[in-house]
């Protein structure tokens, strides 16, 4: 039964209060409370587990043993007691002892095998030395303790008591000391608390709160300018035009570099850090509500970030998808462009370019519609009418319809469909760009323009379901149309190879005898964005004998091509090109002879580096269509 596709206005999803709870609870629990993200990373991850879980025992500790008295509520607890107690007094002891462990891993990390990543600064040193005193304090009062009372349980507070014996506290000792050691355990303890809306340690409430109040959008999502006719900001020029939740994340940042340790542009050598972007953002949100009351605004752009900046990020999203607090860089970096391209218009000269192809001849190559995917016509294809119905709506995407290398891939596609006798059909000069190129070089409005009137195109017509080979297309139109009334099954051409060789639809693949190596790969959008990772690989293998090499960074720690994010239409300086990185990495770390893609803009940006790089007698790059047409007999 086909269904027809529908085209609404910009309708958000609803989530009811008791759904929004849940949600954060579950959140809350998952990256706040047992710290999957954090975990991650081994070192790292056991580090902040001991310094996390160590100070957390201690205060809730600390709470029940003021509640012991009538100081601060009109009531006491009368627990713990008994086995109860002893109890108690070994997990505080333990805890303290999670502490000094957490705060030796830490210093150890910063002095002697320090990641290039890690920056140092006063306030590093300041919360791991205050951390360190409270705990040699507590453990001093609760050797004096010890020593004074000597208890029978001692035992029972391992570290206190082996404090006390190894500074050879015997017998009743001057409670003037247990008094001194006290008061100083208490002050220092202030202290870290006064200290804490000063510095990173301010995470510990800020860290949970962004989790919580994060916007809840779906992976590859961003966010939608609503009503934007009428809307008089269109991006962010000041720290008061971002939203609350923007702020809360540039707050909760602690600059761990986990972000900087991944982001292609920084490791490629451009001059951009998506960890130093937040940094500048949360200073200048600071300098800015700082301000008094008349003065004129900080501009965030010429002044704190340079102009160039923003444009220098490809969205990859590795950066967002490694944050143990969900810190997204790459949206702040969209809401930046929005206000250069909506507002200033201050683009870079191949930026504008491509917008103006997109608004005037509906695709970035500017090319004329009768130009478009030849290969429609030579394989009789057929082209959907208003009213007429298929089961696969195969949309076809601008790089597949101009671009000459993307378009010898979009043939071998649609030959594989036809031999496997699927009924599929295209909208030929009627399917407009899906805007997702106009939308991360911040033209919000071009984006909806072009998105309601692909939405009319499709009303027009019915399908079962939509299939693309451009992940960018299908992250679009998979994740970003359902906020403005698509209802329909969106599916990449891996996910439809996949099920058709499963049914054995596809098949009869002579096996790879030629001794080449295959690599994969991962397109950001299709597999840290979608999940894609599984389809792929299970489409490769389906020829027999094929010999498949994985690259040291594949799947979810996938490096990028350098083409998303508009980067595929920008000027880069030719020794930071992120593509060079990624294709050396494919032929000489994984011993690839052939790159194998899934994305025409990973295509295009691994054969500009085949070319430029004198290497195409020795290595192609093809995409997963092509490979298999190769190994089937017309």
């Amino acid at each position: 039964m086909t269904t027809q596709a529908v085209a609404l206005p910009s309708t958000p999803p609803t989530v009811s209060r008791r759904q929004a709870w849940l949600r954060g609870a579950r959140e809350l629990l998952l990256h706040a409370v047992l710290q999957d993200r954090v975990l991650s990373r081994f070192y790292p991850g056991v580090m902040h587990f001991m310094l996390f879980w160590g100070v957390s025992i201690q205060i809730l500790g600390t709470i029940v043993n003021l509640l012991q008295y009538p100081l601060f509520v009109p009531f006491t607890i009368p627990w713990p007691k008994g086995g109860w107690y002893l109890g108690f007094e070994l997990v505080m002891d333990i805890a303290g002892g999670m502490i000094l462990v957490g705060v030796l891993m830490a210093a150890l990390r910063r002095l002697s095998f320090r990641p290039k990543f890690l920056v140092n600064r006063w306030e590093d040193w300041a919360a791991l030395v205050l951390l360190a005193v409270i705990a040699v304090l507590g453990f001093l009062t609760e050797a004096f303790r010890m020593s004074s009372v000597d208890p029978a349980w001692r035992a029972w507070s391992p570290i206190g008591n082996a404090t006390a014996v190894w500074l050879g506290l015997t017998g009743p000792v001057g409670q003037p000391v247990h008094d001194w050691l006290i008061a100083g355990h208490v002050v220092v303890s202030l202290g870290l608390v006064a200290l804490m809306p000063f510095t990173k340690m301010r995470h510990l409430f800020v860290g949970p709160l962004n989790i919580l109040v994060r916007p809840e959008r779906r992976n590859g999502e961003l966010s939608t300018i609503e009503d934007i006719e009428n809307t008089e900001k269109l991006g962010v020029a000041n720290a008061t035009e971002f939203t609350s939740p923007s702020l809360v994340s540039f707050d909760a940042c602690v600059q761990c570099g986990r972000c900087e340790s991944v982001c292609p542009a920084t490791i490629s050598g451009m001059p951009y850090n998506p960890r130093t972007l937040i940094h500048d953002l949360q200073v200048n949100a600071h300098a800015t509500f700082g301000q008094k009351p008349g003065e004129e605004l900080k501009p965030i752009l010429g002044e704190t970030i340079a102009k160039e900046t923003p444009w220098m990020c490809t969205t990859c999203g590795h950066c967002l998808a490694v944050c143990p607090l969900f810190i997204d860089p790459v949206s702040a970096v969209v809401d930046l462009r929005r206000y250069m391209t909506l507002t200033t218009g201050e683009v870079p000269g191949a930026v504008g370019e491509a917008l103006t192809n997109i608004e005037r001849r509906g695709n970035p190559w500017g090319m004329e519609k009768a130009q478009r995917a030849p290969w429609v016509s030579e394989l009789g294809v057929r082209v959907l009418q208003p009213g007429d119905e298929t089961d696969v709506l195969l949309f076809v995407g601008c790089a597949y319809a101009y671009d000459a290398r993307s378009q010898k891939a979009g043939r071998e596609l649609a030959v594989l469909l036809q031999r496997a006798g699927v009924d599929f059909a295209v909208l030929g000069q009627a399917e407009g760009c899906c805007g997702e190129t106009a939308r991360r070089l911040g033209h919000e409005y071009l984006f909806q323009t072009t998105a309601q009137e692909n939405l009319a195109t499709f009303a027009g017509v019915k399908f079962n379901r939509m299939a693309t080979a451009c992940a960018h297309c299908y992250n679009t139109l998979k994740n970003e149309y359902p906020h403005f009334g698509a209802e329909f099954e969106v599916v990449h051409h891996t996910e439809l190879l996949a099920e058709l060789v499963q049914a054995g639809k596809l098949k009869g693949f002579t096996p790879a005898a030629d001794g080449k190596t295959l690599t994969l790969h991962d397109s950001c959008y299709l597999g840290r964005y979608n999940g894609l990772y599984r389809e792929p690989r299970q489409v490769l293998d389906a020829v027999a004998g094929v010999k498949r090499t994985e690259m040291p960074r594949s799947q979810a720690e996938g490096f990028c091509c350098g083409g998303g994010g508009g980067q595929m239409w920008m000027e880069t300086d030719p020794n930071t090109r992120i593509n060079k990185r990624r294709f050396e990495e494919a032929t000489k770390q994984a011993g690839a002879d052939v790159i194998v893609t899934a994305c025409p803009y990973c295509l295009i940006m691994f054969d500009d580096a085949i070319r430029t790089g004198g290497a195409s007698e020795r290595v192609a790059v093809k995409d997963i269509a092509e490979v298999l047409t190769e190994r089937q007999p017309g």
